[in-house]
């Protein structure tokens, strides 16, 4: 990539300086090597955000899931195909990366003053999927980072030609500035076109788009404030007061103004944001946040939490067992009850509490596969086939993660399946970028396993993605 840039741009450069004396010129190529070098290792894509730490609850995602799949066909995309991911950042940002996925930070979530909040910021990121904001984005970086590559080109140039250090720093100090510019006015215009689509995707819904216009607006001011003290949506995401405005005459129109949330999403809002609290902050600051007083249904959930966490495991099932009392086939507790327990040693207690919200709610991935893995941690022979069982249908379902695939392939190599085993591992071994230790992996099982059947094929595909792979990275080197 920072190859094709130097190529799109450095091309016109001798005409600027046709007597440049062959010293200057052989200074001059060793600066474009070396920045070659440089540019290539500037991510132009916002992927790089994304190499955080993540987080994963069956909750919290299906719930989040329930509040944008109406915006996802409203803009004409199948649900399924839009990947949200939770980013543990306590700061506000969320925003898309790596085609059709939309990354939200814990922090712009737990900050999220209602559920209208957060469904308005998921709009407004539907807005840039739908509009192929990515993409452009891509773009402008490069055209921006070329602008300020050409700028150190030409001031190195004036300072050789010239001897005078300063030139070089002035028409750099010019060029990088032009860059900035360049980019934000294109981002600022995405923005727009974001607002646009969200606003226009909440009316289709049947949602009001008060809880973004109430988001933005406090954050506006933000823009005043250095870097250093910024939510990073504010960086990613120009606000401006205009913007602000334009929700603000949009939502004086519109006929859903006035609608707001219904209990239950209310109830759902309130548990995920004490669900994350509750995981995430200390003891201490729960309890200030959720403190005894506070009898609600999201309040207990957090505390239940924190004291497990502290850990008070009796005090924690104590509250739990209250919340299970008002909603018995709530699958979400049970899982929670099952995780307490399986993480204070309590193993068959704790595979009980999975198979329960396993029943209430058999098509959720998570769940399938943290009861698998108590069946398996039991090391009991009778409840192999049934682990193997659930990790196979929990990839099935779109839990196809490294851990899963790791414990079906120990599954498989307990029950003596070796064939199977050494495949599963390979798989999860491709998904570590451990190409060579796939590929041996990979080997192995189709020695192992019989010609002709899927396994047998799904082995062939690990070995034609890992050339795939290998023939990427060479491309990239």
């Amino acid at each position: 990539m920072a190859f094709d840039v130097l190529k799109r741009y450095v091309t016109p450069v001798p005409s600027f300086c046709p007597n440049l004396a062959p010293r200057s010129a052989q200074v001059l190529f060793s600066i474009v090597t070396m920045l070659v070098f440089v540019a290539s290792l500037i991510p132009f894509d916002a992927t790089a955000q994304a190499k955080r730490s993540f987080i994963r609850d069956a909750e919290t995602e299906s719930t989040i899931r329930s509040f944008a799949a109406p915006l996802f066909r409203a803009a004409g995309m199948d649900a399924k195909d839009i990947s949200i991911l939770l980013v543990k950042d306590k700061t506000l940002n969320a925003f898309v990366a790596g085609g059709r996925n939309i990354f939200l930070h814990t922090g712009l979530i737990i900050e999220s003053d209602g559920p209208d909040a957060l469904i308005g910021v998921i709009a407004h990121e539907t807005g840039h999927i739908e509009g192929g904001h990515l993409s452009r984005t891509r773009a402008a970086m490069e055209d921006a980072s070329a602008i300020q590559l050409i700028g150190t080109l030409l001031g190195t140039i004036a300072a050789v030609s010239s001897g005078k250090p300063g030139a070089a720093q002035a028409v750099m100090m010019g060029t990088q500035s032009s860059a900035r510019r360049s980019f934000m006015k294109y981002s600022r215009t995405q923005e727009s076109a974001a607002d646009q689509a969200a606003m226009r995707l909440l009316d289709a819904t049947g949602r009001s788009a008060k809880g973004l216009e109430n988001f933005l607006g406090l954050l506006v001011n933000q823009e005043v404030l250095t870097k250093r003290l910024q939510d990073p949506y504010v960086q990613s995401h120009p606000i401006s007061r205009t913007r602000v405005s334009t929700l603000r005459n949009f939502n004086n129109v519109s006929v859903n103004a006035d609608h707001t949330a219904s209990k239950a999403e209310k109830l759902a809002h309130a548990r995920i944001v004490a669900k994350l609290f509750g995981f995430i902050e200390p003891l201490k600051k729960v309890l200030k946040r959720y403190p005894e007083s506070d009898q609600s249904f999201a309040a207990r959930y957090a505390r239940a939490i924190a004291y497990y966490r502290q850990p008070d495991l009796e005090r924690a099932l104590q509250l739990l067992a209250g919340l299970m009392i008002e909603r018995p086939n709530d699958p979400y507790l049970f899982e929670l009850k099952g995780q307490m327990l399986f993480e204070h040693g309590r193993q068959k207690e704790a595979l009980k509490a999975y198979q329960e919200a396993y029943r209430l709610a058999p098509d959720e991935n998570l769940i399938l596969t943290e009861l698998a893995r108590v069946e398996l941690e039991l090391d009991d022979p009778a409840l192999l086939d049934s682990a193997i069982g659930h990790f196979r249908k929990a990839i099935h379902l779109g839990g196809a993660s490294t851990f899963t695939w790791r414990e079906l392939g120990i599954a498989y190599g307990r029950k003596g399946e070796m064939g199977l085993s050494s495949l599963a591992l390979a798989e999860a071994e491709l998904r570590m970028g451990q190409l060579a230790n796939a590929e041996f992996l990979a080997n192995r099982a189709l020695k192992q396993l019989e010609k002709g059947t899927s396994s047998h094929l799904q082995a062939q595909d690990i070995l034609q993605s890992i050339v795939a792979a290998r023939e990427s990275e060479a491309a990239k080197k």
